[in-house]
């Protein structure tokens, strides 16, 4: 991958609502080039999704998030594949990784109620023939996504207790 292409999936990264145009002036090239590799970079699968961070909290959604740990007993010529592409396909199922350490699948899911999870683990995810045990952990409070702070206007600054 070229220098150029690296550059726009920085900038994208950080904006994805930046346009061609500005891309374009922000690394001097031509709009009609800046459109073009980023026509390719989806085209070849490096971009998948444009999309918005948004704080919850700030929104009033009542949502629930939480991070599910899934021990799974590995198949043979599809290792974890098979049941990570499986697991994926749940509409609950909003991110999901494989890991290192003591646990083999990161899985962030969202529901309605903490009940709403409960019940996607112990009926969908546990049924599973190779998920060994599985570990849920209900997210409380975001402070950081994507690089993007979360949270309104809270001062750090301790008060002064003297008068």
């Amino acid at each position: 991958m070229e220098k150029t292409e690296r550059d726009i999936i920085t900038i994208l990264t950080a904006d994805s609502r930046a346009s061609a145009q500005k891309i374009a002036a922000m690394l001097g090239i031509s709009q009609a080039e800046a459109a073009e590799k980023i026509k390719k970079l989806e085209r070849e699968g490096v971009i998948v999704k444009y999309t918005a961070i948004v704080n919850e909290d700030a929104f009033d959604e009542e949502n629930v998030e939480a991070l599910i740990e899934v021990k799974v007993t590995p198949q043979r010529g599809t290792g974890f594949d098979r049941i990570a592409r499986e697991i994926a396909e749940h509409s609950e199922v909003k991110n999901l990784y494989l890991m290192s350490g003591a646990y083999d699948l990161a899985v962030i899911v969202s529901g309605r109620s903490l009940k709403s999870i409960s019940r996607f683990v112990s009926e969908r995810i546990s049924t599973y023939d190779n998920v060994l045990s599985t570990a849920t952990h209900f997210i409380l409070k975001k402070y950081k996504v994507e690089g993007a702070l979360m949270g309104g206007d809270e001062s750090n600054e301790r008060l002064s207790v003297q008068p």
